[in-house]
C-alpha cells in the first residue's frame, strides 16, 4: 500500500537546568531520573496529549552505560509513568544524539509509522565522563584512519584553527564573551526559562533542593578574564576553558507529531520539520562538520543563506561557530546568530543539546514572524555535523 509523507511538526520543548559536571547539580542525581522529569513536564504541559497516544520514545546518551543505559527510551517511558503499550529505544550520534533522536522519530511520523513521538537526550558527565568505558579498534591508528587528535575534542578544535589562521584566539574569545553577554540579557528577559524545568536535587551534605537555572553561565565574563586562560589542548594554543563549552550534566525532551494529529489534539504547532542532513568530514576537524551538511541541505531545497533568517548553531568551541560564519560569508555578529547565546554559557550535555537549540529556535519563532526558516546546526564527534531546516508555522506569510 503506497504512503504518503505528512508534515511533522514541534509541539512543544522543555529540559533540565544545565549543571556543571563533577560536584555540580546533579552531582547525586540519577542520569534516568532528569530525563523521567523532562518527560513528566512535557505531559504535564500538554494536557491534550493523551499519554496513551505516544507511539514512540528516543532518547540520546553518548555514553550509553549505568544509568544512562539499558535502552534508556524505555527505561525513562517506564519510569515516568507512560502506558506499558509505549515503547523506546536509545540512540547514538555523539553531541547531535538528541538532533538524531528528532529527525529520526520525524521520518517515522512522516512516512505514516508514527503520529506521535517524544524525542530528546541526556548526559551526565559528572557521573560518565565522555569516552568511558570506550575501546577504539587500534586500527584506527596503526592503520593511519584517523589522526590522533580526532579522538580528543579539544584538540580537533585546535586543528579546525590551524586550518582556519584567520580565526584567532581574540577573535574565538571575542565571540564567547558575547556568547555569556547574550545568555546574560535573555535570563534578565526572561527568555531562557520558559523551557526549563524545576529539578529537585540531593546533596548528602547540604540537604534537599532545587534546580531552577542554569549553572554554567559567568555573566560578567570580559576579554581580559579571557586572555590569561591556560591553553590545555597545546602550548600557546587558541582553545581555552572561556571560548569552548564546559563539561555538563542535562536532560532534554521534545514533543514531535504528524501537523494533522496536532491539529486534532489541539496542541501547538511551533515549527514544522522541512529537512535534516548530517555528513561526514576527517575526523581530526570535526569543528567543520555543519559546513558540508548545511550545504547538502540548502542545496537539495533551493535555498540559500539568505534565505535563512535565524540560526541555531551549537557551541562546542567558538572557532567552530567562527568557521561556519567564515565559510558561508557571516559576520561574526550577525544578529542571526544564536540571539540568546549559547553553549559556550549555557552548557553543552552532549547527546542532550539538539534539542535545547530547537526550543530556543521555537520560541524565537514565535517572536519573529517576519522569519520564514530557521537552521539547528551541531558539529558531531568522529567527524560529522548535523543540520535542520525548519519552517515557522508563525509566519506572517502563511496563507489565512
Amino acid at each position: 500500500m503506497p504512503r504518503t509523507a505528512r508534515d511533522v511538526v514541534f509541539v512543544d520543548g522543555a529540559r533540565t537546568p544545565f549543571g556543571k559536571a563533577g560536584k555540580g547539580l546533579y552531582a547525586e542525581t540519577r542520569a534516568d531520573d532528569l530525563v523521567v522529569r523532562v518527560i513528566r513536564e512535557l505531559l504535564r504541559r500538554n494536557p491534550g496529549l493523551p499519554p496513551e497516544r505516544i507511539d514512540e520514545v528516543a532518547i540520546a546518551a553518548t555514553t550509553q552505560i549505568g544509568d544512562q543505559g539499558l535502552t534508556i527510551g524505555r527505561s525513562a517511558a517506564l519510569l515516568a509513568g507512560l502506558p506499558r503499550s509505549v515503547p523506546g529505544y536509545a540512540i547514538d550520534r555523539m553531541c547531535a544524539g538528541a538532533m538524531t533522536a528528532v529527525t529520526t522519530t520525524g521520518a517515522g511520523i512522516s512516512f505514516g509509522a508514527y503520529d506521535i513521538a517524544i524525542a530528546g537526550g541526556v548526559e551526565h558527565m559528572g557521573r560518565h565522563p565522555m569516552g568511558e568505558g570506550v575501546d577504539p579498534n587500534p586500527r584506527f591508528l596503526s592503520e593511519k584512519l584517523v589522526d590522533p587528535s580526532a579522538l580528543v575534542m579539544g584538540n580537533t578544535a585546535e586543528n579546525l584553527h590551524d586550518r582556519y589562521p584567520s580565526i584567532t584566539k581574540e577573535r574565538a574569545d571575542a565571540y564567547a564573551v558575547r556568547s555569556q553577554e547574550k545568555v546574560a540579557k535573555a535570563y534578565a528577559d526572561g527568555k531562557i526559562q520558559q523551557d526549563l524545568v524545576e529539578v529537585l536535587v540531593r546533596s548528602a551534605e547540604e540537604g534537599y533542593g532545587l534546580a531552577t537555572a542554569d549553572e554554567p553561565p559567568r555573566p560578567g565574563t570580559t576579554l581580559e578574564n579571557l586572555a590569561g586562560l591556560k591553553t590545555p589542548f597545546r602550548p600557546h594554543g587558541n582553545v581555552t576553558p572561556g571560548n569552548a563549552a564546559g563539561l555538563n550534566d542535562g536532560a532534554t525532551g521534545a514533543v514531535i507529531a504528524a501537523e494533522d494529529i496536532a491539529a486534532e489534539l489541539g496542541l501547538d504547532a511551533k515549527m514544522r520539520l522541512v529537512d535534516f542532513s548530517f555528513a561526514g568530514v576527517e575526523p581530526e576537524v570535526m569543528g567543520v562538520g555543519p559546513v558540508p551538511a548545511t550545504e547538502k541541505l540548502l542545496a537539495r531545497q533551493g535555498l540559500s543563506m539568505d534565505d535563512i533568517g535565524l540560526i541555531e548553531i551549537n557551541e562546542a568551541f567558538a572557532v567552530q561557530v567562527l568557521a561556519f560564519l567564515e565559510h558561508f560569508g557571516i559576520a561574526d555578529e550577525d544578529a542571526r546568530v544564536n540571539p540568546w547565546g549559547g553553549a559556550i554559557a549555557l552548557g553543552h550535555p552532549l547527546a542532550s543539546s539538539g534539542v535545547r537549540l530547537m526550543m530556543q529556535l521555537s520560541r524565537l519563532f514565535a517572536e519573529r514572524t517576519d522569519v520564514r526558516y530557521g537552521l539547528t546546526t551541531m558539529c558531531v564527534g568522529m567527524g560529522m555535523g548535523g543540520t535542520v531546516l525548519w519552517e515557522n508555522t508563525n509566519w506572517e506569510g502563511n496563507a489565512k
